[in-house]
């Protein structure tokens, strides 16, 4: 005997299939949309790092070339590297500090610093100063984040 059993969906098959569909692409697009929001919070805030890193690079630079104006008028006075190195630790800023031929000096916008540091270049160089240290940090203010 042959038997042939045929399986039949009643007609609240098709609606339950179409509920369920519905429902996955609602929970889908809710996740899409969380995501781009979340995405948007983030690109906004590291455009604001970025931003401000840029502010303090552009002012370390500014102050760089004042003492590159003061290194040239000490320059143009000094007979050796020792009357030079005197002249200048005489004509800088209170700000900033030297030490040996190293002159450093700090940029801060209330959350992050840059850390600054030049050495000074013996008379007979080129140029009259490089960069030694550039750090930038960030003041958490937190204790948690302190290692």
């Amino acid at each position: 005997m042959n038997r042939k059993s045929a399986i039949s969906l009643g007609p609240g098959a098709s609606s339950l299939i179409l509920i369920f569909v519905v429902l996955a692409l609602a929970v889908l697009s809710m996740l899409s949309l969380m995501t781009a929001r979340n995405d948007l919070k983030f690109s906004e805030r590291s455009a604001a790092v970025i931003a401000s890193a840029y502010k303090l690079n552009e002012s370390a630079e500014a102050r760089k070339a004042e003492l590159d104006h003061i290194l040239a008028e000490c320059a143009d006075a000094a007979e050796d590297d020792e009357d030079y190195l005197a002249a200048v630790e005489e004509a800088l800023p209170e700000d900033m500090e030297i030490f040996d031929d190293e002159i450093s000096w700090s940029e801060s916008d209330g959350v992050r610093m840059l850390d600054l540091a030049i050495q000074v270049l013996p008379l007979r160089e080129s140029e009259r100063s490089v960069w030694t240290r550039h750090n930038l940090t960030t003041e958490t203010g937190d204790d948690e984040w302190d290692w």
